[in-house]
This record gives C-alpha cells, structure tokens and sequence, in this order.
C-alpha cells in the first residue's frame, strides 16, 4: 500500500512534508486533518495520542508520529538522492542540523503564541505576556538562522531538500502571527520567496485550502480521516 500522510490545516507545519512527498516523486496518500475540530475529537487518539498533525501512516500499516521521524522515513527511501544527500556526508550532516534547528528552537520559539491564541478561557494579561515573550523568541531565532543562510538558491544548495520543507511549513508563521515584517531577515525573505514559488509548495499550500489539484501525480488521492482512524488505529 502507499503510505498515507495526514496534513493539517490551517497552517499546519506539515505542509512541508506534502511538499517533500512531492518532490520524492514515489506513489503516496493524504489525509486532510482539521486541527481545531476533528483532530482534537477523542476518536483521534487512536493513531496520536498527543492529537497533532502530522501522522504517517507507513507502507506497512504503522503509524508513525514526529516531523522529524517522518523526514528520517522520507529520507530512508530518497535512493535517488533527489531531497537529500549520501548518508554520513557533510551535506546529510548540515541538512541534518538545518533540520533539528528549524525543527526545535525555530518552530518552539512560536509556541507561546499558538498558546496565547488558542486560550479558550481569555486571560489578557497571560496572553499579553505570552505574545511579548513569544514575538522576542521568534525574532531571536530568526536571527540565528538568518546569520546561517548561504548565498545558495535555497538551503542546501541549488535544490530543495528535506531542510526547505521542514522551514517553509513553519516559517510563513511570521506572518500569520504578524511578528514582523519578513523583509528584516533579507535572505530567509528571499530564500522564502523562492520555495513559496516552488510548484510541489503551491500545490501544498492549495490543498489546505480544499482545492485538492494533481500536483506531480505522485499523490494517489486522498483517504477522509474517519477511515484512516478505523483502518490503522491501535
């Protein structure tokens, strides 16, 4: 069977894990995922206990959690090195630590945010707070990766690897939450720019939407998330 990836939306960081499938190019399904609705219905349990997106249900019927273990599948089965590198090269190393930093410190700097937003008792003092301190995380790393970014095309050179998807499913957060104007970070801006305009993004980014299109042809359609749960769950 063709492992199955469920995304979420809106916004959802696993957008560029629908990206990279795309740009893998090998046989896969999808799985749309409202967050704040049925992701957080008790029956969701059943393939993540911690009732997140993104969930890879896997070739041989497990589910797998974590964006990082889902990128590590990924990779496993890149074999024509098309979004990685040769395992234990200095290429596979910088992706990797490009990876655990857009995927650790960078995507967690937002998460006082996300807390702040998605209160559902309002506490405006805490969410103030929250937003202050959050706003000064993202800038933070922001800057930290902005002082990393090369004079490349795009991460790890002139084509997107497993690294541009991990970054671009979280980094349009700035704008969602109107940190900052992206335009302080020149090369992550324009390093956004170039992988916003990739084909395998947009179509990703469409899908959240609804406007489910063909993108590569690699997608094999798109599996309601009723059936998953009753399929693949503990």
């Amino acid at each position: 069977m063709e492992p199955i990836l469920t995304y979420g939306f809106p916004a959802g960081s696993s957008m560029g894990l629908v990206a990279a499938l795309e740009w893998l190019g090998k046989p896969y399904r999808l799985c749309r995922v409202d967050m704040l609705g049925e992701m957080r219905d008790p029956s969701y349990a059943r393939i993540n206990a911690r009732h997140e997106t993104p969930v890879l249900i896997t070739d041989a019927g497990r589910a797998l959690t974590e964006t990082m273990a889902i990128a590590g599948w990924i990779e496993a089965r890149d074999s024509e090195r098309r979004i990685s590198f040769e395992p234990l090269s200095p290429e596979a190393d910088r992706m990797h630590q490009l990876m655990a930093f857009v995927n650790t410190g960078f995507t967690g700097a937002f998460s006082p945010l996300w807390v702040a937003m998605e209160m559902t008792k309002p506490n405006p003092q805490l969410q103030a707070s929250l937003r202050e301190f959050g706003a000064a995380r993202v800038i933070e790393r922001h800057d930290k990766l902005e002082a990393v970014i090369g004079d490349h095309p795009f991460l790890m050179g002139e084509r997107p690897t497993l690294a541009d998807g991990i970054l671009i499913g979280v980094a349009r957060w700035l704008d969602f939450h109107q940190v900052a104007d992206p335009s302080r970070w020149p090369k992550l801006a324009a390093l956004r720019r170039r992988i916003e305009a990739d084909p395998a993004v947009i179509y990703a980014t469409a899908l959240e939407s609804g406007d489910i299109g063909s993108g590569t042809g690699a997608c094999a359609g798109h599996i309601p998330l009723a059936d998953v749960i009753e399929r693949f769950g503990d």
